[in-house]
């Protein structure tokens, strides 16, 4: 059996391209905000909308600016979900839950153990408990949030990733978008567009999760955590079924081994909309496992046979999550004119499977932090207080060490997960320590390993929307040495197709990728490349 160490063939972190001086050359426009805003996820416009109520009960005017990467809103955005309402009654008080773009609110709920062909029904965990809440789609929520933003006159530029942190001195001044129209080899073609540049008196980063310059800014700065920040990985599928479903079911055990973290989520979304997945973290051991493949296997499940049967696949997307919680939090998530917001920073809570009401909440904290700073020059550490004084903060400390427990297997880890939530986080007190994904090694079994079933990746990729230009430069940094046992480890942990182990190596298949983040956890790096690529969710 071959052994990976996937740190040992993964690229560092290009700080040296990422992090460039402002008024550097190569730029084609530049424009000037007040407020930049990098991400339109719910982080990034909860803090737009905020930030543009703020101003506008001020008497002031503010010139705020959010960049996004996918074509249209909502595009590259992906979740469960299941939504706790608070922090939009916040941003939105004077709004009722019926008013929100929420599907239906939670009636019912199961947790099961499964096996190969059997289920147990569980008691709801406490942290897992639903009712008061809605299932929605993060794709319409975001839809939403974008309209609510500019009809707040916010500037919402789409189809712009950024794609480099402009800096002077250790101030962030703002971003470099990426260049559009470049052929395979990085030349401008007869349509190409050079990067612009998008400077602001404050740059609030809401990338999403493992967000590029989040992470550059961070290392730039020596801004560490007590842990490394962990991650999942989430294969997500939409079902137009014959069967409805009346509840919201999570379950545990099969298709997962025992050494690998995770579960999946079945929700219904409508009388015959169903959405499915798995979340695996990918601190797992094995490198052959496959989340994409245990999926399919998952819908083979009796659990899912009958629900599924005469339906049809009608929308795939993939996703990382960050799973370290409290301990893997930046020690600090504001410094000199830049501040980190929503899955960017972290403020994801695994044992309740919740990140979308903290990111929101995240974005108001922000918008008050930085209308502070830009009426009266309050520093915005002052971010950082509301935080760490929040409920988001309580709710991560909480559950602070749940995760980490599970390093020790699915059994061990239960046990001790069960103890803590009993005690309110009390047992057993200090900190788990925990590795980076990419420092666990992974034993590669020989052979072809298991046969593909149910849906392929490149259907999958197909029904992400994906439609990126086949020309397009790679965006994937590489090792140039990547052993043939590295890169079938690359295949198998890519969802979407974009890695391939053949004679001597490694083969990229960059257009295939759905931004999904997987491999710049594990292996090659990603970056951005010209807006509108990748994949075009509608409902996910």
């Amino acid at each position: 059996m071959a052994k990976i160490s996937p740190a040992q063939y993964q690229p560092p972190l290009p700080l040296d391209t990422i992090i460039l001086q402002d008024g550097a050359a190569g730029a084609g426009d530049r424009m000037e905000l007040d407020v930049l805003i990098v991400g339109a996820g719910p982080a990034g416009l909860a803090c737009a909308i905020a930030l543009a109520t703020l101003a506008k009960a001020g008497g002031t005017e503010l010139n705020i600016g959010v960049l996004e990467k996918a074509e249209a809103l909502g595009e590259h955005s992906l979740s469960g979900a299941v939504v706790n309402p608070r922090a939009f009654r916040e941003l939105f008080p004077d709004l009722k839950d019926a008013d929100f773009p929420f599907r239906a609110p939670v009636a019912k709920e199961a947790v099961y153990l499964l096996t190969a062909e059997r289920r147990w029904r569980l008691p709801t965990p406490p942290t897992m408990h639903n009712r008061g809440y809605y299932i929605a789609s993060l794709c319409e929520i975001v839809r939403w949030l974008g309209a609510k933003a500019e009809e707040l006159g916010v500037n919402v530029f789409t189809g712009f990733p950024a794609a480099q942190l402009l800096v002077h001195g250790s101030a962030v001044a703002g971003v470099r978008t990426a260049p559009a129209g470049l052929d395979r080899d990085g030349n401008p073609t007869a349509g190409g567009q050079a990067p612009n540049d998008l400077v602001a008196r404050v740059t609030a980063l809401a990338e999403g999760t493992r967000g590029l310059l989040a992470q550059a800014w961070c290392q730039w700065q020596g801004v560490a955590s007590e842990n490394p920040q962990i991650f999942a990985l989430g294969v997500k599928e939409l079902w137009e079924t014959r069967q409805p479903l009346d509840r919201v079911i999570h379950t545990l055990g099969w298709p997962l081994p025992r050494d690998a973290f995770g579960g999946s989520f079945v929700y219904p979304l409508a009388p015959n909309l169903v959405a499915l997945g798995l979340v695996v973290g990918l601190d797992y051991r094995d490198a052959a496992l496959d989340v994409h493949q245990l999926v399919q296997r998952f819908k083979q499940h009796p659990l899912l046979r009958s629900l599924l049967a005469g339906g049809e696949m009608v929308e795939w997307g993939a996703k990382t999550i960050p799973e370290g919680g409290f301990y893997s939090l930046p020690a600090r998530r504001a410094g000199e004119r830049v501040v980190l917001l929503g899955d960017a920073a972290g403020f994801v809570d695994v044992p309740s499977l919740k990140g979308i009401h903290y990111a929101i909440q995240s974005g108001i904290y922000a918008a008050q932090a930085i209308f502070q700073n830009l009426q009266s020059g309050t520093a915005l550490g002052e971010y950082d207080r509301l935080v760490n004084a929040s409920f988001i903060a309580a709710d991560l400390y909480r559950t602070r060490n749940m995760r980490p427990a599970f390093r020790d297997g699915f059994y061990l880890g239960g046990l001790q997960a069960g103890l803590m939530t009993l005690t309110g986080g009390r047992f057993p007190g200090g900190k788990y320590w925990m590795h980076a994904d990419a420092d666990v090694p992974r034993t590669l079994s020989p052979g072809p390993g298991e046969a593909s079933i149910g849906v392929s990746k490149v259907d999958g990729v197909f029904k992400s929307g994906n439609a990126t230009r086949d020309s397009i430069p790679s965006h994937l940094i590489a090792a140039p040495d990547v052993p043939v046992a590295g890169a079938r480890f690359y295949s198998h942990v890519c969802p979407a197709g974009v890695y391939e182990a053949i004679g001597g190596g490694l083969r990229i298949n960059a257009p295939n990728c759905v931004d999904c983040k997987a491999t710049d956890v594990l292996g090659p790096r990603w970056t951005p490349r010209e807006g509108g690529s990748g994949p075009k969710y509608k409902r996910m």
